[in-house]
């Protein structure tokens, strides 16, 4: 089983008995990676999954779920699904669309990592909560009036129209 099956079989056959174990391990790490990255996000991390693996002190399945969340929010997506230990990783992230899929993450825990003040500008990340929350908010399209012109192009009014079957 490659470590991208291993690590959809944990993430989903989790139960409510085994999931704050889970969490704690993931998170913990995760948040451990994600703050070396930002301390040092003038520099892209390259090696290989296992060199990486170590640097990060992460569980290899634990590391593919890590790479599995980052991996949308990277320059050039990697090929997660085809990777063992010797894999060659270049994770050259996208801070901006990174911060923004955090939020969608709902990860606070991330997202108010402070080395982010190293890597955005607070006017910036204020930028993209708001972009995020534009993204959430649903428009209902206007409903046409009993005397509009029917939308399907008729030439009637509306109550006379498609609107008589309501």
């Amino acid at each position: 089983m490659s470590l991208y099956e291993q690590w959809q079989d944990l993430i989903n056959n989790q139960t409510d008995d085994s999931f704050a174990e889970f969490w704690e391990k993931y998170s913990s790490t995760e948040t451990k990676i994600y703050t070396d990255i930002l301390e040092n996000h003038q520099h892209t991390p390259v090696g290989t999954f296992q060199e990486l693996k170590e640097k990060y002190e992460a569980d290899p399945v634990i590391f593919m779920g890590f790479l599995d969340g980052i991996n949308t929010s990277l320059k050039n997506p990697l090929p997660i699904e085809e990777y063992d230990e010797t894999a060659a990783i270049q994770l050259d992230i996208d801070f901006e669309t990174l911060f923004f899929n955090m939020l969608g993450a709902e990860a606070d825990y991330l997202y108010s990592i402070p080395a982010w003040d190293q890597v955005l500008p607070l006017e910036k990340r204020e930028e993209i909560v708001r972009e995020f929350k534009k993204s959430k908010t649903v428009v209902k399209e206007k409903e046409p009036g009993r005397n509009d012109p029917c939308s399907c192009g008729s030439g009637k009014k509306y109550k006379k129209c498609c609107g008589a079957a309501k």
